[in-house]
């Protein structure tokens, strides 16, 4: 089985950088200013952002089904950067370093498997996890990885 890690697209969040920081908060959204290395994961260049790189925080529905478990959380993403292009079966090293939670679904955008494992094992893990027949996609507020 192979997969491939998406990340989001930097022309869907361009225009928060230029908002003001009320114009923000009524799109749900925060500018922030990366204080350590790791612990600011960009989602548009799956990268960490560097120390006094400025970032937005902003709510983002990840997963958009009709279901009961349609969810956003709170994403961060850089000014300026391009989207990331992983390779097929290409684990970005933002990844490798922290504690992921994977969530399988299926057609109907229920859950059908999940998982909570080492980023160094997410490679193997989302293997395993799209070999399933009935998983339709996989996502979370992360990455998203498709069978590829």
């Amino acid at each position: 089985m192979t997969f491939q890690i998406s990340a989001l697209d930097h022309r869907r969040f361009a225009k928060l950088f230029e908002f003001s920081d009320s114009e923000l908060a009524a799109n749900m959204a925060v500018r922030q200013t990366a204080t350590t290395k790791p612990g600011f994961p960009c989602r548009i260049s799956l990268e960490d952002a560097e120390v006094g790189e400025e970032l937005i925080l902003v709510n983002f529905e990840h997963q958009p089904g009709s279901s009961p478990y349609r969810a956003a959380h709170a994403i961060f993403v850089r000014k300026g950067v391009e989207q990331a292009q992983p390779a097929v079966d290409e684990v970005p090293e933002l990844f490798n370093n922290r504690a992921l939670s994977l969530r399988v679904f299926n057609d109907q955008a229920m859950i059908v498997a999940a998982d909570l494992i080492d980023g160094k094992d997410l490679g193997s893990a989302l293997d395993r996890l799209l070999a399933n027949p009935t998983a339709a996609k996989f996502g979370c507020y992360a990455a998203r990885a498709d069978r590829a």
